[in-house]
């Protein structure tokens, strides 16, 4: 079963979505755009882009392979990078947050709209991780 996307109101991110869910927010513009907003607030905040995941690609490429004829997406990327200093801090406090390490924000463009987001992370010290990747994405939509 799929997961929903609930977009509701939060204090400081206003176009996120509620706790608990994967955060996505709308994009004004195209694909292209969108992925060089997100390159450049990801550059902005002094992080290296380790790789970009193109699985928009993989997946139209591979559909009929595996019996689908669905089209997802028209484009999807995977922007994926790492923080040495939030990730020590967040594995200083756990060091089993390793398994969330390195971080990704995807920019998605669906039959109706251009999106950009992440996923959710566990309460608690990841809370910081969410607050990086929230700066990002609220750069690279202008907000």
């Amino acid at each position: 079963m799929k997961k929903s996307i609930l977009a509701v109101t939060c204090a400081m991110f206003p176009a996120f979505a509620s706790a608990g869910e994967d955060k996505v927010v709308t994009f004004d513009g195209s694909f292209e755009d969108a992925a060089f907003a997100v390159e450049s607030a990801i550059i902005d905040q002094g992080l290296v882009i380790d790789y970009v995941s193109r699985v928009g690609d993989m997946l139209n490429r591979t559909g009929a392979d595996v019996g689908s004829d669905q089209m997802l997406f028209k484009a999807a990327d995977v922007f994926v990078f790492c923080s040495a200093v939030v990730s020590r801090e967040v594995m200083e406090i756990d060091p089993m947050n390793i398994a969330h390490c390195p971080y990704g924000i995807f920019v998605a463009e669906d039959a109706d709209k251009v999106m950009i987001g992440r996923r959710d992370y566990p309460d608690g010290a990841m809370d910081r991780v969410e607050e990086l990747l929230d700066r990002i994405i609220s750069e690279a939509v202008g907000e």
